[in-house]
């Protein structure tokens, strides 16, 4: 017996954009995992016969930085590190945002009011200024950034969740659950949440590409990660130098490129998500 195709992932995949964006996101990710393994080259190691800004060659494919560490290395690892940080702070973001959505549209009163003042209260802040402040304060380590973007991140998420929750409770077979003994834990999870969940789906690639930026922010400012770790976002650092900006765009243009590139196709994930979860909206 031949096995149904679900209806989301067929519209999915019949918007031809967004599939070949999710294609080239596996492919990124797998590259950039792949890749180190075959280049052979340390991403932190200075090559003294190539020197200081070696322009590209048969031996490093990108050229060297100003301390002779070969570029391609580099991006390479500081796109994983980049991923990473976006990716992970999305979920823990996600996993904040939803159960805190839940408890504010489904039980009311007092909490609905502190966490919805609650993400007043995160939401008012400008979130690259507390982002920066936030790590400044606990080290500029990968880990850190994560949780920091992560934490702050929730609040979206979360009154997301608390709309579609205040409707979603007042159906017929939430009150049939209740009727036939449920917990509200249950009904919260089991009944609910796979009814407010598409939304979420819908806007995590966009979180990840936020994520993605903030901490290329970070970097490029010089308050993130710092050499000689490597990240998209401090590779870009090169570019703040009249000479290198003019003279050596090997340094700055692929990291450029690679941070553009992929938090387009993130965007455009998301959009098709959102239209294959809600074919009457996308139209």
């Amino acid at each position: 017996m031949k096995k149904r195709t679900s209806p989301v992932l067929q519209r999915f995949w019949e918007d031809k954009l967004a599939a070949a964006c999710l294609i080239f996101l596996g492919v990124e990710i797998l590259l950039l995992l792949v890749l180190p393994l075959f280049l052979g080259q340390d991403p932190n190691v200075t090559d003294k016969t190539a020197g200081f800004w070696a322009p590209p060659g048969a031996e490093h494919l990108l050229g060297t930085d100003d301390v002779g560490r070969d570029i391609l290395a580099r991006l390479l690892y500081g796109g994983q590190i980049s991923l990473l940080v976006g990716y992970l702070s999305a979920i823990l973001g996600t996993l904040l945002g939803v159960p805190l959505g839940l408890l504010a549209g489904y039980k009311g009163g007092k909490w609905e009011y502190w966490i919805m003042r609650a993400c007043d209260t995160f939401q008012s802040f400008p979130s690259l200024i507390l982002v920066l402040c936030l790590v400044s304060l606990l080290g500029p380590s990968v880990w850190n950034i994560i949780l920091v973007q992560g934490v702050l991140g929730w609040s979206s998420v979360a009154r997301l969740v608390y709309g579609s929750t205040l409707s979603v409770k007042k159906k017929e077979y939430v009150e049939a659950s209740r009727a036939l003994g449920a917990t509200d834990r249950a009904i919260l999870f089991r009944t609910i949440l796979p009814n407010v969940i598409a939304p979420v789906w819908a806007a995590f690639p966009m979180k990840v590409g936020r994520a993605i930026l903030s901490e290329s922010s970070l970097s490029f400012l010089g308050v993130g990660l710092r050499t000689p770790q490597a990240s998209w976002g401090n590779l870009m650092q090169n570019a703040l130098e009249l000479i290198t900006l003019t003279t050596r765009p090997w340094a700055w243009i692929p990291p450029g490129l690679c941070i553009v590139v992929t938090v387009l196709a993130l965007l455009l994930v998301g959009e098709g998500l959102r239209k294959a979860l809600n074919p009457k909206a996308g139209r």
